[in-house]
């Protein structure tokens, strides 16, 4: 069993949630893993040209200047994206990341795009997997001597949630790996299609033509999903339920991956926010509206009980009026139900979880640890 502690949203005057982040790292003995004149990779997600949802920067200001008090060199990290978008090379990426609230005179620390200017920058880990023997990991998250994991806890529409595993999977992972992970999730455009065109512009691989409807050529789809997200008419779909749980599966594997060496040296920590608890990830362009009133911040040294604590929160909650679960179904937002299968039916979100237990990222049994008010 593993500690996750954990900090509410509440704040009142010289208690601020920032205020709160700075105690929550001191009580859970987070900067353990910091070490004089290391290089501390600082993992998020800088967001889609167009999110809202991602991290404030403030939040990572505190944990910069937290690594700053124990004399490590902290930097700013993330991996180029699979599809088309504001971040598909390190020049775009950054552009997106200073918009988006990061650049150095807020949070006080430099950017590097963890696998270089178009996603090449990777060395092949081995690892001993059910689908995977090695796997692509950007350079700049295996070269960081330390690393601290900064999650935003969300929806996310082909693995049903997106919390520490799936940061950790995605967001270190090379483009080409990215790809393996995806390869399975191959779409297909039903009789809804109404030729809008509007998924053309973000394929990554142009392996949609469009005639009476959308045509997807499967040899040259990537399972990237973008199409199932951009499609305003929900005409394209996915075999949800072999493929979601091979690429959650992956997933899984990919983290471990990534992170096996600081996990063992016991050289990495997770920080993931609950707030702003949106249906999908902060790919997107877009921000829908939060599924769930803001419920706090929690920490671990263990990612897997990290993303159960979040994900258990989360459906204890009651649900906000005037969001997707309101669309799906008003019943979905009592208090007890699974609010990320309400909104993604088909996915089980918890093969990641169970999967990432097996092959050694963590435990899915956790002790709360609830900080004072």
């Amino acid at each position: 069993m593993s500690d996750v502690y954990f900090i509410s949203r509440r704040a009142k005057a010289g208690k601020g949630l920032v205020d709160k982040l700075r105690l929550l790292m001191d009580k859970a003995s987070l900067m353990d893993v910091v070490e004089p004149k290391d290089l501390v990779a600082l993992k998020l997600h800088f967001g889609e040209r167009g999110n809202t949802g991602t991290l404030r920067p403030p939040f990572v200001g505190a944990v910069v200047d937290t690594v700053r008090k124990k004399e490590g060199k902290p930097f700013l990290t993330d991996t180029n994206t699979l599809y088309r978008g504001s971040r598909a090379n390190a020049a775009d990426h950054l552009d997106t990341a200073m918009e988006n609230g990061y650049a150095y005179a807020v949070v006080k620390a430099p950017i590097v795009i963890a696998d270089g200017l178009m996603g090449k920058d990777y060395r092949s880990i081995p690892i001993q997997g059910k689908h995977l023997q090695e796997v692509k990991i950007a350079s700049a998250g295996l070269d960081a001597d330390a690393m601290i994991v900064l999650s935003h806890f969300k929806g996310h529409e082909l693995t049903g949630f997106g919390g520490a595993i799936k940061n950790l999977a995605m967001g270190l992972a090379s483009r080409s790996g990215k790809l393996i992970q995806h390869s399975d999730v191959k779409p297909v455009v039903g009789k809804t299609c109404k030729s809008c065109a509007k998924c053309l512009p973000w394929c990554p691989v142009d392996a949609i033509s469009m005639g009476e409807q959308a045509v997807i050529a499967g040899e040259l789809c990537i399972g990237c999903g973008e199409c199932t997200l951009t499609c305003p008419h929900k005409a394209i779909g996915i075999n949800w339920k072999q493929e979601t749980v091979l690429l959650q599966e992956k997933m899984a594997e990919y983290a471990y991956g990534a992170i096996q060496d600081k996990l063992k040296n016991r050289k990495i920590a997770f920080i993931n926010f609950v707030t702003d608890v949106t249906p999908e990830c902060d790919c997107c362009s877009w921000s829908d509206a939060p599924i769930v009133a803001d419920i706090g911040i929690l920490a671990s040294f263990d990612p897997i009980a990290l993303d159960q604590a979040c994900y258990d929160l989360v459906n204890e909650a009651p649900g906000l009026l005037n969001n997707r679960i309101e669309d799906r179904d008003p019943a979905g937002a009592r208090k007890g139900v699974d609010k990320f299968r309400v909104i993604h039916p088909n996915v089980d979100g918890t093969v990641q979880l169970q999967h990432g237990e097996t092959m050694g990222l963590g435990n899915r049994s956790y002790n709360l640890i609830r900080l004072p008010e």
